[in-house]
């Protein structure tokens, strides 16, 4: 079994070797940039086409936004957050009793990516909880801290709600019916990674997550307040993206970029850790149902565009992307057109 960060108990003088990325890998901290152009999407204004509008100018350009007076319960928010903290700060035999390195399993504490495969571990234990329908999977949650059930599933709830608000305007921003996407995606499972980045004695040798992209169609991100720690690839740039008060982080998944014909961009991005402080964060999954297919709509090649990606499952996509490293090439290449 891999050593959790936290549980380990070992505070470490220098990076251990297994986590040191080669030269050429490594972030270049001192080249991020602090980007204030950052969209930010006010989802409290009372006229929904400004909203459209300003969201499809995001994914098109960025691939991800922030989004403010959402209507999402701030207390719960700050709940959520500090439940989290709550769980990485028990015992290391308490939490120990779900660690799994099976990626199979619907709930399991775990530690960098996929320990089984990689080479280099990423500096990271993460809460992984699938969500929807709730009432097959909270049983199985962790009973400590005690409020942790009430508080999660709450926020599961809450956070799903938000989402498909989300996806409705992302529907309508390409010129589709408000429920199209929804539609398409059937019952969308619904995943949580609970993230715990602790401080580190090397940030620049190493990430929290090295940068991705995201397999489910939309995610939808609680940022620590206080500690920041994620950064987003912009024009081959790395810009960070600093916590906003009560705003959450949106980005597409692979899943829109397909639905979209490649004209919404999955965007690739990557957590980096602090040499002071721990960092916390939770993000939540919306996900094609398995047997969902992903297949560009026919508006948007009915004058003769010509169809990017073909036509998949989730499940045969999920399986893919997997298979392979995280930081590999984009999953989504390999389902393109010319690939046939």
């Amino acid at each position: 079994m891999a050593d959790l960060l936290l549980s380990a108990g070992v505070h470490h003088e220098n990076l251990p070797e297994s986590y040191v990325r080669p030269i050429s890998e490594r972030p270049r901290l001192t080249e991020v940039i602090v980007d204030d152009n950052i969209p930010l999407v006010d989802l409290g204004c009372p006229d929904r086409s400004v909203i459209v509008r300003q969201i499809g100018d995001a994914c098109l350009s960025y691939g991800f936004f922030q989004v403010v007076n959402h209507g999402f319960s701030v207390e719960l928010m700050e709940s959520m957050m500090a439940v989290a903290k709550e769980f990485f700060n028990l015992p290391p035999e308490e939490k120990k009793r779900h660690y799994s390195d099976d990626p199979s399993k619907k709930m399991r504490l775990s530690t960098s990516f996929n320990v089984r495969k990689e080479t280099v571990h990423n500096w990271r234990d993460y809460l992984r909880l699938h969500c929807h329908p709730l009432e097959e999977f909270v049983q199985d949650w962790p009973s400590d801290p005690p409020s942790f059930k009430e508080v999660v599933s709450s926020y599961c709830k809450e956070v799903r709600a938000l989402g498909f608000r989300l996806l409705g305007m992302i529907s309508e921003s390409l010129g589709l019916e408000e429920d199209y996407i929804k539609n398409v995606l059937g019952d969308q499972e619904q995943h949580m990674a609970i993230n715990c980045y602790p401080a580190c004695p090397e940030p620049e040798l190493t990430y929290g997550l090295p940068a991705h992209t995201d397999p489910n169609a939309l995610t939808i991100l609680l940022q620590d307040q206080q500690v920041a720690g994620l950064q987003v690839l912009r024009d081959g740039k790395w810009i960070a993206v600093n916590p906003y008060p009560n705003a959450f982080v949106i980005n597409i998944g692979d899943q829109l970029q397909a639905l979209s014909n490649g004209k919404y961009r999955s965007v690739w991005h990557r957590a980096i850790v602090n040499s002071q402080k721990q960092r916390m964060s939770v993000a939540s999954f919306l996900c094609p149902c398995n047997t969902a297919l992903i297949s560009p709509p026919k508006k948007l090649t009915e004058d003769g565009t010509h169809a990017v990606y073909r036509s998949f499952t989730y499940d045969e996509y999920y399986k893919k992307f997997w298979s392979r490293n995280l930081d590999q090439e984009h999953c989504l290449e390999l389902f393109k057109t010319d690939q046939l």
